[in-house]
């Protein structure tokens, strides 16, 4: 069966898509449930019985309580200097007198990560770490069958009450004897989200039918996402929040009794960044206050504060012998003692907050380990046809399908299957499926494995020995080959080191900066040294050059056959640019390096240097709003003259009004200023105007793909066919503006302007071949994922992205709104990849095959290695906090590109290629 390389591609990278999909369900460890009860493993039951003389205990007699009605205040993105720092003596001073009055106790907890809502509930309600897969299912919590706090309430007749986030209602379904819920993760509603809440006090507080009241508010973690920890409506909400500490605590200690007081819990679930977002195990992430706050505390001591006491006293006592000179027995064996009873204590804590709860499915790792690397092997092993003139080749299914090879290798992974699957004591993903589907992976396998043996043997059959010419062999690497080739093994091999992942975003840095300096060589050299050359010599190349394309198939050869030596280059460019064009030529390389320098101080990234002050900070401080209206502004205007330059006067005018809608839903919301105001406005949810940008959006993408359809079904006009896909790409570059924070505009600017350079004066003028400005399109849109202020860090997604003209959660918008937004800069590199490919009518028509089967292997050598190294280092100490985050955007890339090649095969009409000889 013949494929294109586009469609051969597409496919592989569909099939690793589902090897990291294996992967990532074996790699996330599934929690070690505790289990208290044999029905454990079953649904929890819709009203747990109450104690009775059938009920078993570990207890001879059971405890008395000790507090008569407990109350629960947790505030979602609490940090811990929101009450300890100086923001609580401003914001919370009847928390600060509490504390410092002595009536509770205080600690600063650490959250270990993820930071998100739901395993944190999971952690303070079971006492265990969370697994790090709670992260992904964050958006859709299942009921929890540990055992927790919540069910032993429950079996122990407590009437528990709770008013707040629904994920407590997902956790704990029919738990409740009365709640209210909100959703969490409509991240620009500020006031009603809490107001739903404290509605319910007043009534609450004066009744007796309750012993367990638990309240959940999302307001202060909503403003972080919207506007960051340093916004002037943080204020304003801690101070609502100590008015309602105030409120309950007054009530509690007005009903206490001589015999059991109540007890206030007032805590955080996590704290948030210094970006407003949360996920990662920054300080302000994982320190969240926690405070235990009733009058108990006034007439006993805690035995383990007491505990501590005594150890204390003890060093001290050891501390005086010390200084007295006293070198006797006595002061060894005080010693010992004291380091016994800290080394005790250091012990019964690590082992509580560190023990491991959680165990990895090796096998259903492996599977999806070998998967992706058969694919990244038949991929590499298919370069020379991928990349040859015609860009298809014979795929052999016959031979492997139903050869004997095939079925004894699906016999024996059958065979281990049922060895591995009746032999695990651990559960496992994969031996949980069912047998059709499990053969199906075991014969993908196989067929992949004869698939890779089959191309290796063909290697071999028509292996030849190339033509002796020192004049091509030293000519068949440029400099910027050299350059790819190095970069993308760099890369690779720089994933091995937590350091490096952290910091990813200053590899990318270096290799778009070498890259433009090489770029400036080659335009140096194509300019003004090549038209000096000999004559007789240019000729003596040229033809090297030709015997190249006349004695290998597999040369990669997208251009026209006159551009294929360095002689036609020069020849051609000299042609293509004149005059003042080829100085600015010249200065491309330059004006991007200047752009790029500007784009790193408007947003710091990483880790190391993430707390420092940049532009984009300064920017969105309130003292300077027009500052940053006036920016938006001028990107906006900039953007529409950047794009609509190859659109119809239809989409032109759609694109004008979008962007006018995208500054208006910024004014709505607060962000920026039109010019005429001058007092205070009220700040909306801006969900009109941001509709209104949407379906300017939806208008431009519907005439693009209009034309393309007409293009690829009626007509054959490539010029039709490259104004719908410029339209489609203008479509997504409105949703970008429209998502984007104001002052990441300038990224997206800097974007556009970077594509309008390079592609006239860079691409067009030197001739590359696709598979190198393929690879140029990969290197800048990776660097642009970190210019917008990502990284590799889960605290960096732009969570309000999701929520832009969304009056409720709606689950499938939110998280294409977000993926979009978090991978705008790859995506628009890919689309406008495919843009360029198709609009150069003087290349080879198999130029987009060449691009896709390219961009597809530049994805699958990364995802493909650190799959590798993250399964030898799951016992490092950050792979939680380094090495799994970066591996969840791997994946959720992969994902992105088998799509992004999808877009490009259906755009890849040309089935019969002719060969340009």
């Amino acid at each position: 069966m013949r494929l294109r390389s586009g469609v051969f591609a597409s496919s592989c990278l569909l099939v690793q898509a589902l090897g990291v999909a294996l992967f990532l369900r074996g790699f996330f460890p599934v929690p070690v449930r505790s289990l208290p009860r044999r029905e454990a493993r079953a649904d929890p039951p819709a009203e747990p019985a109450p104690p009775g003389a059938g009920m078993v205990s570990n207890w001879t007699k059971i405890p008395p309580p000790l507090f008569k009605k407990v109350v629960v205040v947790l505030i979602d993105a609490l940090r811990d200097d929101f009450v300890f720092g100086s923001k609580g003596k401003q914001f919370m001073p009847y928390t600060t007198q509490v504390v410092e009055k002595g009536t509770s106790y205080s600690f600063i907890a650490e959250a270990k990560p993820p930071t998100v809502t739901m395993p944190r509930i999971k952690a303070l309600m079971t006492g265990s770490i969370p697994g790090f897969i709670d992260v992904v299912v964050n958006l859709n919590s299942p009921a929890l069958l540990d055992d927790n706090l919540i069910w032993q309430a429950k079996t122990a007749g407590k009437r528990i009450i709770f008013y707040g986030d629904d994920t407590w209602v997902k956790l704990f379904p029919k738990h409740f004897v009365e709640y209210d819920g909100t959703t969490s993760f409509f991240v620009s509603d500020f006031t009603e989200v809490d107001d739903n809440v404290t509605r319910h006090l007043d009534r609450v507080l004066k009744r007796e039918d309750w012993d367990l009241l638990i309240l959940h508010y999302l307001g202060l973690d909503h403003i972080g996402h919207m506007t960051g920890p340093n916004s002037p409506l943080v204020g304003p909400k801690l101070r609502e929040m100590d008015n309602i500490v105030k409120k309950i605590h007054i009530s509690l200690l007005s009903k206490e009794e001589a015999s059991l007081p109540n007890l206030l819990v007032v805590c955080g679930d996590h704290g948030m960044s210094e970006t407003g977002s949360h996920g990662g195990s920054s300080e302000g992430e994982v320190r969240t206050p926690l405070l235990f706050i009733s009058s108990a505390f006034e007439k006993r001591s805690d035995p383990g504060y007491e505990h501590f006491k005594i150890a204390e006293k003890s060093h001290g006592n050891w501390i005086k012998l010390y200084l007295e000179g006293n070198n006797s027995e006595i002061l060894l064996n005080l010693g010992k003692k004291v380091l016994k009873q800290y080394l005790e204590a250091l012990k019964t804590l690590s082992s509580s907050l560190s023990k491991q709860v959680a165990q990895y499915d090796m096998y259903s790792m492996m599977v999806g380990t070998v998967i992706i690397m058969e694919v990244l092997l038949l991929l590499l092993l298919s370069v020379p046809k991928a990349l040859s003139k015609r860009a298809e080749f014979e795929v052999p299914l016959s031979p492997p399908l139903f050869s004997l090879l095939f079925y004894l290798m699906c016999l024996l992974l059958c065979a281990v299957h049922v060895i591995v699957c009746t032999s695990a004591e651990s559960l496992c993903y994969f031996c949980s499926m069912s047998w059709l589907t499990a053969v199906g992976v075991m014969m993908l396998i196989s067929a992949l494995m004869c698939g890779i043996l089959s191309a290796i043997a063909k290697m071999f059959e028509n292996s030849r020995p190339p033509p002796k010419n020192p004049t091509v062999s030293s000519s068949s690497w440029s400099e910027i080959d050299v350059l790819i080739l190095a970069g993308t093994i760099g890369h690779v091999l720089s994933l091995g080191a937590s350091s490096f992942i952290e910091e990813e975003h200053q590899t990318w840095y270096f290799l778009i900066n070498t890259l433009c300096l090489v770029l400036c060589q080659e335009l140096c050299r194509n300019y003004f040294l090549l038209k000096e050359c000999d004559p007789q010599n240019s000729t003596n190349v040229k033809q090297n050059f030709d015997s190249i394309g006349e004695t290998s198939e597999y040369k990669n050869i997208d251009i026209p056959a006159a551009s294929n030596s360095k002689l036609g280059k020069a020849t051609s460019s000299s042609e293509f640019v004149k005059g003042s064009d080829k100085w600015i030529s010249v200065a491309t390389p330059w004006i991007i390096l200047i752009c790029c320098r500007l784009l790193r101080s408007l947003n710091q990234t990483g880790v190391q240097w993430a707390h420092r002050p940049d532009f984009g900070h300064w920017l969105t401080s309130s003292e300077h709003k027009s500052e940053l209206s006036f920016l938006a502004a001028v990107s906006l205007l900039m953007i529409f003259f950047l794009v609509q330059r190859r659109c119809s006067l239809v989409s032109k005018i759609a694109m004008a009004l979008g962007l006018l809608g995208v500054y208006s839903y910024r004014a709505a919301i607060g962000n920026v200023i039109f010019p005429w105001q001058h007092g205070g406005r009220d700040i909306s949810k801006g969900i009109t105007e941001a509709r209104f940008v949407y379906v300017f959006v939806l208008g431009i993408v519907f005439t693009g793909t209009k034309d393309l359809l007409k293009s690829q079904v009626i007509s054959t006009d490539s010029s039709m066919k490259s104004t719908g896909l410029w339209e489609v790409y203008s479509g997504l570059v409105l949703l970008a503006a429209l998502l984007f924070r104001p002052h990441n505009l300038p990224v997206l600017l800097f974007c556009l302007l970077i594509q309008t350079m390079m592609t006239k004066y860079i691409w067009r003028p030197l001739k590359f071949d696709a598979a190198q400005i393929t690879i140029m399109h990969y290197w800048f849109g990776q660097a642009f994922f970190y210019f917008q202020g990502n990284s590799n860090g889960i605290a960096t997604v732009d969570v309000s992205a999701g929520f832009v003209g969304l009056d409720s959660y709606v689950e499938i918008p939110a998280i294409f709104l977000t993926a979009f937004a978090t991978y705008a800069g790859p995506l628009l590199w890919a689309i406008h990849l495919l843009c360029y490919l198709s609009s150069e009518v003087s290349r080879n028509p198999a130029a987009v095959g060449h691009g896709c089967f390219c961009y597809a292997l530049m994805r699958s050598i990364p995802v493909a290695i650190y799959v590798v190294l993250v399964t030898g280092l799951r016992y490092h100490l950050f792979i939680w906090s380094v090495f799994s985050p970066k591996l969840l955007y791997e994946g959720v890339h992969v994902f992105i590109t088998a799509a992004v090649c999808l877009f490009f095969t259906a755009m890849d009409q040309n089935h019969s290629y002719r060969v340009q000889d």
